[in-house]
This record gives structure tokens, C-alpha cells and sequence, in this order.
């Protein structure tokens, strides 16, 4: 009889999340973004919200919850309830660098999350002032080989440290770092020769580059960027299995019903495929990526076993 009591409360909750998703939504989806309006991942979450709430037929509203690396908007969204009506835009911070760097975290980037879609990628570029003799990677690192330590490269970011941290592993060179608190700074510096190369995102770099105020040595994708064309990877640039993405990727609570997830996915992948989609996103400093759940659930995997032994064996904490 306690079999049958079981095997009927089952049903009946299958059969309650099944109808739930079939009617799904209902109601307005919020996205919480773990950082600032206005920052990169902000300003894509927004078009992508907008894109999303057309084709569901129900708004889907932007909360900004900064704070700690993206770590307390990441804690609302796992504490959220798993009704499919909270997601969270996911990085390659909050997601996979944060687990390594913070002492304690208020949440488990793999155990407290459905991955639902890979939303975007970009990647870092290294940079020089426009006045610098060495116009390539690989003059860059001859010049960086010929005076160990004495070259100064300007970090504006963790991921930005990250990328020394395996240029220097990966090309046998001792490169000086220049932490910065932000972009704005770093590139102030770069451009006044302060400073002669840095480390930023494409995103941040494209507009002094397409000026001419800065050189891109070589972008840290796998292979060339739309968002600079013409740059060089610096897999091709003589080191080639060297790949470094920042990345966003869409997230629900824990125990969202499987159904809601597929029908966002579905609906996700649709709007990334689409070539207005793509050039906006590109406008916005983003490359649209897609693909399944378990794809993102993969790639973050995948992602957490490169960085994590390199996070600690240089010793990155944030306190």
C-alpha cells in the first residue's frame, strides 16, 4: 500500500509539472545579472531578454544583483524558486574562476544550477601602445625573453591576469604584471605610454584599435574574432593549443522542471541563430554561441579542470 501511496504521489507530481510546463509562462521571467548595469554581460542579457520575451509572449525583465564577483546575484538565483520564472546569466566567473579565488562561497557553481544555454563568448586581446618597435606575438615575447621581468603588462581584470599567468607558462617568459581596478584606467595608461601592453577584452580594445591608438598583438580565441578582425590568435601566433574565452551562459535553479529548461533552450538557440541576432550581439561585443544543456554543462566542466590547478598553483585568492 506505502508502494502504491508513493507511485500515485509520483504520478500526480509528474503529471502537475508536466501540465505546469506545457502552459509555461504564465507570468514575467526575471534574469538576475550578477554585475552592473551597463557592463558587458548587462548590456547582452538585456537584448537577449527583449528577444526572449517576443518569442515567449510574456516579458522577461533584467535584475541587476552585483556584488562580490557576481557571487550574490549567483546566491539569489540558486536560492530562487525552481518554478522556471528566475534564471541567472552565468559566467565564466561566477560559474567556474570564483570557486577558486573566493575563500567560501554562498553557493555550488555545478550542484545548485540547471545549465540551460552557452549564450556568448569573447575573447581577450593582448595589446600594445601604438608606438611600440615589436608589431607581432611573437617580437612581443622575443623582447619579453630578452629582459625577463622587466616588461610591464597592464591587468584590468582577473581573467586578464589569467591569460599572463598562461602566456608565461605556455611561452616560457617572466612578464611583469600591472594590476588595474578597471578598463577605463588600464587603457588611459596604455594610450599615454604609461604603460606599453596590456591585457583587456576585444570588446574593450576594438574602438582604440580601429583608431590606431593601439596595436592587437593577438587575440586569446582559438582562432580569429569578428569582434577584431584581422588579429591574430595566439594559438597561430606560435603557441597552438593556447585558447582563453569569457563567456556567458544562461542558468536556472536547481530542480527546474526539465520541460521549461528545453523550451528556453529551444527558444535561446533559435534567437542566436538568427543573423540579426548575431550582428547585434557582435555590435555589443559579444560572438553568439548555443547549443544544448549538456553541452554548457561540458564546456564549464571542461573550463573549471584548465583553470583550477592554474588558479592555485599561482595562488590567486580574493578575500
Amino acid at each position: 500500500m506505502t508502494a502504491i501511496r508513493f507511485l500515485m504521489a509520483w504520478a500526480l507530481a509528474f503529471l502537475s509539472a508536466a501540465a505546469c510546463a506545457a502552459n509555461y509562462p504564465t507570468k514575467p521571467i526575471r534574469i538576475i545579472v550578477p554585475y552592473q548595469a551597463g557592463q558587458g554581460t548587462d548590456v547582452a542579457s538585456r537584448y537577449i531578454a527583449d528577444q526572449l520575451g517576443k518569442s515567449l509572449g510574456q516579458a522577461v525583465v533584467v535584475e541587476n544583483k552585483a556584488g562580490a564577483g557576481g557571487n550574490i546575484g549567483a546566491a539569489e538565483a540558486a536560492r530562487a524558486p525552481a518554478d522556471g520564472y528566475t534564471f541567472v546569466m552565468g559566467t565564466n566567473g561566477t560559474h567556474v574562476l570564483n570557486q577558486f579565488l573566493y575563500p567560501s562561497m554562498p553557493y555550488d557553481s555545478e550542484k545548485d544550477f540547471e545549465p540551460v544555454a552557452l549564450v556568448s563568448t569573447f575573447p581577450m586581446v593582448i595589446l600594445a601602445n601604438a608606438g611600440v618597435p615589436y608589431g607581432s606575438l611573437a617580437e612581443f615575447l622575443a623582447e619579453a625573453k630578452a629582459h625577463p621581468d622587466t616588461v610591464a603588462v597592464a591587468l584590468p581584470s582577473t581573467t586578464a591576469r589569467l591569460v599572463l599567468e598562461l602566456l608565461q607558462q605556455q611561452s616560457g617568459t617572466q612578464l611583469r604584471a600591472v594590476p588595474y581596478k578597471g578598463s577605463g584606467t588600464s587603457m588611459t595608461d596604455l594610450i599615454g605610454g604609461q604603460v606599453l601592453v596590456g591585457i583587456d577584452t576585444a570588446s574593450a580594445a576594438r574602438p582604440f584599435v580601429a583608431n590606431g591608438r593601439l596595436k592587437a598583438l593577438a587575440v586569446t580565441s582559438r582562432r580569429e574574432s569578428a569582434l577584431l578582425p584581422g588579429a591574430r590568435s595566439v594559438a597561430a601566433s606560435g603557441l597552438g593549443d593556447f585558447e582563453v574565452l569569457a563567456w556567458n551562459g544562461l542558468y536556472a535553479p536547481r530542480g527546474t522542471p526539465a520541460a521549461i529548461v528545453q523550451r528556453i533552450n529551444a527558444e535561446l538557440v533559435k534567437i542566436l541563430a538568427q543573423p540579426d541576432a548575431q550582428r547585434r550581439l557582435l555590435e555589443l561585443g559579444h560572438e553568439a554561441a548555443g547549443g544544448t544543456p549538456e553541452q554548457l554543462a561540458a564546456f564549464a566542466a571542461a573550463e573549471r579542470r584548465k583553470w583550477g590547478p592554474l588558479v592555485k598553483g599561482v595562488g590567486l585568492k580574493i578575500d
